[in-house]
């Protein structure tokens, strides 16, 4: 499990880890039940402060991607959504913005700003 994070983004570092826990189970690096690394060590490796690391697990967790267990950590929650949910997503918004005369180019100009 490679997570990256980028510390001069716009994005704060706690969205970034939890999009990184988001991504690795949408694309099966995690499975439900599976047990994340500690947040002490993941820090570490990261180079962020603990609390950040807490913040992403406790955002994750209220989404549903997480659950905590006393003495067995955070895991990959039975609810977390798979891939299959942000393909969906994708092809609903391709589906859209063909019907509202966008052209590819033009979508994908537009998601690279959002982004």
């Amino acid at each position: 499990m490679l997570w990256t994070i980028d510390a001069a983004a716009r994005l704060p570092l706690q969205e970034q880890i939890a999009g990184c826990v988001r991504r690795a189970v949408a694309d099966g690096e995690l499975a439900v039940g599976e047990q994340l690394p500690p947040a002490a060590e993941l820090a570490d490796a990261l180079a962020v402060d603990r609390n950040t690391v807490l913040a992403a697990y406790r955002r994750l967790r209220d989404d549903g991607v997480l659950e905590f267990r006393r003495g067995r950590g955070a895991r990959v929650a039975a609810a977390a959504r798979p891939r299959a949910s942000v393909e969906q997503a994708a092809r609903d918004l391709v589906e859209l913005a063909r019907a509202q005369g966008y052209r590819r180019a033009e979508l994908i100009t537009l998601i690279e700003e959002l982004a």
